[in-house]
């Protein structure tokens, strides 16, 4: 598998600012690649792609999903010194957004930078600079350019529920670590495009028609709650989960037995076990207590399909993430391995 090609895909997918209900640069990026490689795609009216793949049978579609939309934020107020008060969109951790770059996007099209910070950000004015909580009313939005009042900030087309997104920083190092914000579950929308590419690339058919979808609205719980209803199984590729007693590392593709919706279809997740097992491909169970997939937003608006979960290992999620090119591999093995059985 072309490690490289999926590294470069998602260093430039991780750089195209896609917040939860601002994410049409970014689905676009991935429907021109998909067009690129030869599939069809269509998207349906609040913006999820779908790529379509013809396997050797008929006899059964199958879903596979990752969602390009990330955690973010948005103007709540503008303050009467021009600075940004500010809601979440999703649930970043809002303590490691102190110090953060971020970009602005109006409603006309303009583009402001700016930097989050503390509303007590400085050490020798501040007597709580250190010690002041770090939460969604104490932090602020300091825009880079000249504005000393509300008024100076409104003349730049600024104003309440304009999408303020956050810088990623994405690295990739030698060692084959992957570093930025928003790997989940850019990495993920990754790992899928990668093997979109391999079947291109060797020429291979799966065993039954496929459907790759890209989601939009995953971060807030509805990202696929409507589904093509030819869709009988429905596997979600998001992050895999690290820490406390968890098994996964960053190296492996992780199989989530079942998360706070609830346990995902016993006989989907064992065949994707024992796929796992038979084809030597590094892998953990594990049960994630505080998360939801675009399987449960499906199952949850009635969709009849049978769901599982895998991903990438990704430490320290919805904070400054990181995963290794190996855990992506391994997804990606996996998926194969589940689509051409």
């Amino acid at each position: 598998m072309n490690k490289e090609y999926v590294c470069d895909f998602a260093k430039k997918l991780l750089q195209i600012d896609s917040p939860t209900g601002y994410t049409k640069k970014a689905i676009a990026y991935v429907e021109e690649e998909a067009k690129r490689l030869g599939y069809e795609t269509k998207r349906n009216n609040k913006g999820n792609l779908w790529i379509y793949v013809n396997g050797k049978s008929n006899e059964k579609t199958i879903g596979l999903c990752a969602h390009c939309d990330t955690l973010g934020l948005m103007v709540r107020s503008i303050k009467s010194d021009g600075k940004l008060a500010l809601t979440n969109l999703g649930g970043p951790i809002i303590p490691t957004l102190d110090g953060e770059y971020c970009r602005i996007y109006t409603r006309d099209g303009n583009v402001y930078t700016g930097t989050i910070l503390s509303t007590s950000p400085a050490t020798h004015v501040y007597k709580d600079a250190s010690t002041k909580v770090r939460d969604i009313d104490n932090i602020e939005v300091r825009i880079d350019e000249v504005v000393y009042a509300k008024e100076d900030t409104e003349k730049l087309g600024i104003q309440n529920g304009d999408i303020v997104a956050i810088d990623p920083k994405v690295q990739i190092t030698e060692s084959g670590f992957i570093k930025s914000r928003f790997l989940d579950d850019k990495i993920s929308a990754s790992a899928l495009m990668g093997v979109l590419y391999e079947l291109k690339q060797k020429n291979i058919t799966p065993s039954y028609n496929l459907i790759f979808m890209m989601s939009t609205y995953e971060e807030v719980g509805h990202g696929m709650a409507h589904i093509p209803s030819e869709i009988s199984e429905l596997l979600a590729v998001d992050m895999g989960c690290i820490g406390l007693d968890l098994a996964c590392t960053e190296q492996q593709v992780s199989i989530c037995a079942k998360d706070s919706s609830g346990p995902y279809d016993y006989d989907f997740t064992t065949h994707l076990i024992t796929l796992a097992k038979e084809n030597n491909i590094n892998f953990a169970v594990d049960i994630y207590p505080m998360y939801g997939s675009d399987v449960s937003a499906a199952r949850s608006a009635g969709n009849d399909v049978k769901g599982a979960l895998i991903g990438p290992g990704v430490h320290a999620s919805h904070g400054m993430e990181r995963t290794h090119i190996d855990g992506v591999m391994e997804t990606m093995k996996l998926i194969l391995a589940y689509i051409c059985a």
